[in-house]
């Protein structure tokens, strides 16, 4: 079953391209892990090995056997062939918003928000350290297709928040999924959550999928999704230093929020808040910021 591309509004940049779903095939039970970027993807495919490998022994690194679809630099054909072989659960991580990616009846969908200014602080170290042999690359691609390029990091993060503040895309991704909410296929989740009670929306996301992971092996499941963890075994989750100076330590930089409060002016803080509310319905709003807590 090929996807209608008709059906979905195009995404581009220099990075990622949507209509690479053209031919793409589903199975029942795909798992679509959906984000902004830079709000807790990685975190999230980590969370969904480890639930459904729960002895720890997953069939490759997390980067491998979750793909990006969008992703420029690899190839289609050969993204296509690494889904079509696997033979276990299938799990994908995609940046593009609701409007722009297929909806399947039996594939899950773990739509994963954060603030705004903690996203854009954790872009800001993902641009400076994004190889420039690969952005080149990228950007030779882009150029010839008439799409923006990627920017290089220049260090100033008051002119690179005013370009990030224009770009409507990480409030729309976050307002294209929010009417589906009460969709059963599909899953809100929230960076501050995540790092509040790891192992209850461990269990959250557990309970969604329809795992049951052993009660013996549970402590050993949420250990392997900290951030400490995560950090010291790079090499399980993917070779970061294919895309990022420093490897791991480079792309899984803090994992810590509210760095912006020392880095954004007041002028700043009141220019977000007003593109919050232009984009996004209060409620909405309140839980990008705080999580589910701003729901109670």
């Amino acid at each position: 079953m090929a996807v209608d591309l008709s059906t979905l509004r195009p995404y581009r940049s220099a990075v990622h391209d949507n209509r690479r779903w053209a031919s793409f095939t589903p199975r029942p039970g795909d798992v679509f892990v959906c984000t902004p970027p830079k709000c807790g993807t990685t975190w999230t495919q980590t969370i969904i090995a480890s639930l459904l490998w729960p002895d720890g022994n997953p069939p490759g690194p997390v980067f491998d056997i979750s793909p990006w679809i969008e992703f420029e630099m690899i190839p289609i054909e050969n993204v296509l062939a690494q889904i079509d072989a696997q033979r276990h659960r299938r799990f994908m991580k995609t940046h593009t918003p609701a409007d722009g990616i297929p909806f399947f009846d039996d594939a899950k969908y773990v739509v994963v928000g954060r603030d705004g200014r903690d996203a854009f602080m954790s872009l800001c170290n993902h641009v400076e350290r994004f190889r420039a042999d690969v952005r080149s690359g990228l950007n030779e691609r882009a150029a010839a297709d008439g799409i923006p390029e990627m920017p290089a990091w220049d260090g100033d993060h008051h002119a690179f928040f005013a370009r990030w503040l224009e770009d409507p895309f990480h409030f729309a991704h976050i307002a294209s999924f929010w009417p589906r909410r009460t969709d059963p296929r599909v899953l809100l989740v929230h960076f501050n959550d995540l790092k509040g009670d790891l192992a209850a929306e461990m269990r959250r996301i557990a309970d969604f999928l329809g795992v049951a992971v052993p009660a013996a092996q549970w402590p050993a499941v949420v250990e392997r999704c900290t951030f400490e963890s995560m950090r010291s075994r790079g090499d399980e989750i993917g070779s970061f230093d294919r895309v990022f100076e420093g490897g791991a330590t480079s792309f899984l930089f803090k994992g810590t929020n509210g760095r912006w409060r020392d880095v954004l002016s007041a002028a700043e803080l009141a220019a977000y808040d007003r593109r919050a509310a232009e984009l996004l319905t209060p409620e909405a709003a309140a839980w990008l910021e705080r999580g589910r807590v701003a729901l109670r």
